[in-house]
């Protein structure tokens, strides 16, 4: 990635750019969620073959981002414009993971999530068997 207005993002990027956003949008980055980033990127087949190098860097241009007044806007600009459409459904279940790790889910997150099912145009029926999958996969 070059400077954050040039920035080709791989799919996989993407995928890892919405969980980061997921855990920092309550501006509280919980280790239970970033070991369920971690784990994901170690264990799921679409991140085979992921760079786990540009974590850093991926991680860096939503905290930049973050920081603009429309930096959510331009984050997903981003994922519009980089993540295939198959892998819509995937991002969504891969925030609701990590909005879930921590057993507890926060205002911010959940405004997060019910953006990046608008944004993704998510399918309310789908994006409900999603939450349900996170939520029994994260009980307690």
């Amino acid at each position: 990635m070059q400077d954050s207005s040039s920035s080709q993002l791989s799919p996989q990027d993407c995928l890892v750019a919405l969980m980061i956003a997921v855990s920092a949008s309550d501006e509280d980055l919980r280790t239970s969620e970033l070991v369920k980033i971690q784990s994901s990127i170690n264990m799921l087949p679409v991140f085979a073959e992921y760079d786990i190098d540009r974590l850093k860097q991926t991680s860096q241009v939503v905290f930049d981002l973050f920081e603009q007044e429309d930096g959510l806007d331009a984050l997903f600009g981003l994922i519009r414009d980089n993540l295939p459409e198959r892998l819509f459904e995937t991002a969504y279940a891969l925030a609701c993971d990590v909005a879930a790790a921590d057993g507890t889910l926060h205002e911010p997150e959940l405004r997060l999530l019910e953006e990046i099912r608008y944004e993704l145009n998510i399918d309310r029926l789908h994006a409900a068997a999603i939450e349900r999958g996170s939520r029994a996969r994260h009980l307690t």
